[in-house]
């Protein structure tokens, strides 16, 4: 417990209530079952049920539009403009709100592990447990740097408020909303912990570019060469599990900066998605969420804590947030070299694309800024039967506030720069589309993957895909041969380049929207993709 004046220096917030600040683990556990915010697994992990927000509200995000910033974000449904006057007016009941609650819990924290480009983090909740997932998630500062604790950035998280969209400038009474004149970010009207998670790696995509620092969705790691490698990808393409790789060390899971020195984690957790884990493919990540001090998100267990991870009674979207240390063998400090190989990852569920292919730098920016993945019924309600494409530049539209061709033309001079081979894997299907077809073998991606990042597979012949312009290795020893050229897989060739094409318009359709923001080398890929 701290002197609230201390606790919520800073936040506009002001009570007379109970402040608990920067309480460990324990203490949080203690006040969440207390107060009857959750239960804890057999194993002792928290579990938490979020309601009806079991992701993210990507429709009740806003960025305040003040004249500083307005040239310079990327306006539209992903960065929707919030008046600053009506930022005002919400925040200011958002703190009189919170303010009223009997308790609130604090937590101080970093965001980035390279002291040069870090930035200091409030938050101010009304519940343990979330409190807990933020000290989960973010870095935890030595209890000597926590006096004088002067935040960077504060988040004012009032899950059980809810907006008036008439009065506050919103959409509906869930609204999340950044103001970075102001240095807030207001969460209200959602329970779900992934946005103090990505509201932070929002504020990261905005800062570090101007400090000539490249943000990145992607995990990381580091062989035992010191070879570090990225792995960009959406969610359920493989980024967590494939970066959690027992022969090499995790840097981190999801978000990283590139800087002139190397690689470094913002945060100091991880927040895997745990629908169908499997104990013997996943087993870092399996382990990790069946301890004390996880936080369980959505994940249904029996009426003894024993869990049921392929339950997806409450959403497909069930999380396990734990610290990085509960995965063995982390990269201490959270900080690494130069990056040797560059790896995106998609989940073709049309089944055409290979499941590892070598890119050119002009490739790598195409595919970058193309972002692509494809979702399959049973991940998302209203899914139909066929797969549905879906393309997210940089791959974290949803967290970008600047103008995706920064970031891209930032990764092609990095890549450049530092000399990164880079790989597209398709952790997706095989032998045939979603429904026909099957998930490619995690053993073959991890394979491939091993090959390509010890540098053996870039010495095999290369032969060209014909409809994306792609380089696939002819053979590679332990990996069936009509594994590597996916149309080999297929029992109907005709209906693998009608799929083929029809995939290669999909990308096509959607590049149009940079076609004028790229070089020619960028655009002659796009052109080979569409040919």
């Amino acid at each position: 417990m701290s002197l609230p004046e201390t606790a919520l220096a800073g936040t506009g917030v002001t009570t007379g209530s109970t402040v608990h600040a920067n309480l460990t683990a324990p203490g949080l556990v203690e006040h969440a079952l207390r107060r009857g915010e959750g239960r804890l697994s057999a194993d002792g992990a928290f579990m938490a049920v979020t309601g009806v927000h079991t992701g993210r509200s990507v429709q009740d995000k806003f960025v305040v539009d003040d004249a500083e910033v307005h040239d310079q974000v990327w306006w539209g449904k992903i960065n929707q403009p919030m008046a600053p006057e009506k930022f005002r007016g919400l925040r200011s009941k958002v703190t009189a709100w919170l303010g009223a609650r009997p308790v609130l819990f604090t937590q101080d924290l970093y965001a980035g592990a390279d002291p040069a480009h870090r930035i200091k983090v409030r938050l101010v909740t009304t519940n343990a447990w979330h409190a807990l997932f933020a000290r989960n998630m973010f870095i935890r500062p030595p209890r000597a740097e926590l006096e004088g604790f002067a935040p960077d950035f504060t988040i004012l998280h009032a899950p059980e408020y809810e907006a008036d969209p008439a009065a506050d400038g919103c959409r509906t009474s869930t609204c999340i909303a950044l103001s970075f004149a102001a240095k807030t970010i207001l969460i209200a009207g959602t329970s779900y912990a992934g946005e103090i998670k990505k509201s932070i790696f929002t504020v990261m995509n905005w800062l570090l570019p101007a400090r000539g620092v490249l943000p990145m969705h992607c995990s990381a790691n580091v062989g035992r060469a010191g070879d570090t490698a990225l792995f960009f990808g959406l969610s359920g393409t493989g980024k967590t599990t494939l970066s959690s790789d027992p022969e090499r060390s995790l840097i981190g899971d999801d978000e990283h900066g590139w800087s002139d020195t190397g690689v470094f984690n913002f945060e100091g957790g991880c927040y895997a998605k745990v629908i169908r884990l499997d104990q013997v493919a996943e087993p870092q990540i399996w382990a990790a969420s069946h301890r004390f001090g996880a936080v369980l998100e959505n994940v249904v267990g029996d009426a003894f804590g024993n869990l049921d991870l392929d339950d997806a009674a409450l959403t497909e979207n069930t999380r396990s947030c734990y610290p990085l240390e509960f995965i063995p063998n982390t990269v201490a400090g959270g900080q690494a070299g130069k990056p040797k190989n560059v790896v995106m990852l998609t989940a073709d569920a049309f089944g055409v694309l290979p499941p590892i292919s070598k890119l050119t730098p002009a490739q790598a920016m195409y595919h970058f800024l193309s972002g692509y993945t494809a979702r399959v019924a049973g991940t998302e309600k209203g899914l139909g039967k066929e797969p549905q494409a879906t393309f997210s530049t940089c791959f974290g539209a949803p967290f970008l506030p600047r103008h995706p061709e920064v970031y891209g033309k930032m990764l092609a001079e990095r890549i450049a720069r530092d000399g990164a081979d880079c790989w597209l894997v398709n952790t997706g299907w095989t032998g045939g589309a979603y429904g026909t077809g099957s998930r490619m073998s995690i053993h073959h991606t991890r394979a491939l993957l091993r090959a390509a990042l010890d540098g053996s597979l870039a010495k095999v012949k290369f032969v060209r895909d014909p409809f994306f312009g792609l380089m696939m290795p002819k053979s590679v020893p332990h990996i069936p041969s009509e594994v590597l050229n996916p149309r080999e897989s297929w029992a109907d060739k005709a209906a693998y380049d009608a799929t083929a094409a029809k995939l290669v318009g999909l990308f096509e359709k959607n590049f149009e929207t940079f076609a004028g923001a790229v070089d020619e080398a960028v655009k002659a890929a796009a052109i080979r993709a569409a040919a």
